[in-house]
């Protein structure tokens, strides 16, 4: 199995890396690799609504990491987003990211675990989760959870580190989304397969 985590953060060794190093190292620990793909410091463009993915099967622009990401995805079992606070919400590389990631690539992430995670210097980190969370939630993703909010507080990884509470709620989050994977496996095995969409989506406007 294998679990891809996102780095949002502009600095690719900053403190968001430190928190999803300590959630990889307990998904390590129980057999599933990981890959951390570093995405925030690059020049990303938001979703322009061409809906030439829908056609094209990928987002139509290759200047950045979304199509690479979205492939790996398709050979993922779980997903973890990391993100630094920018004004009380998730930085705007990654906000960017994820917009044309999901859009082109949800279909991929149907069904496979996923967690956010935040990391700030004070405060706005559980807005920044609520907003990361609602990718999970429109794709019907399991949302993984920790023991507390999945945060960690620091103006670098040497603060993060100094963090004991936020580093044990990431280990907590490696472990609980290991074990969400191995029960998701197991339940395959078992014969449980996962549940069947209906036949057509419904769409209700609030304006007719």
């Amino acid at each position: 199995m294998k679990v891809l985590m996102l780095n949002g953060s502009p600095h690719e060794k900053g403190c968001t890396y430190t928190a999803l190093t300590e959630v990889a190292k307990e998904l390590n620990k129980a057999g599933i690799e990981t890959e951390i793909l570093h995405v925030g410091g690059d020049d990303v463009r938001g979703c322009m609504g061409c809906g030439a993915c829908v056609k094209l099967g990928r987002c139509i622009y290759n200047n950045d990491k979304v199509n690479e990401a979205v492939e790996k995805l398709k050979g993922s079992d779980g997903l973890v987003v990391g993100s630094p606070v920018h004004y009380a919400s998730a930085g705007g590389a990654i906000t960017s990211f994820l917009d044309r990631f999901f859009y082109s690539g949800s279909a991929y992430a149907v069904h496979k675990p996923g967690a956010a995670v935040a990391s700030a210097r004070r405060a706005g980190t559980t807005a920044t989760l609520d907003q990361l969370n609602k990718y999970f939630m429109i794709s019907q993703m399991p949302v993984v959870s920790s023991q507390y909010w999945n945060m960690v507080h620091g103006s670098c990884p040497e603060d993060v580190k100094k963090d004991e509470e936020g580093m044990q709620i990431m280990r907590v989050l490696g472990r609980n989304m290991a074990w969400l994977l191995q029960s998701i496996e197991a339940g395959k095995k078992a014969g449980i397969s996962c549940p069947q969409p209906e036949t057509e989506k419904k769409r209700t406007n609030f304006i007719r």
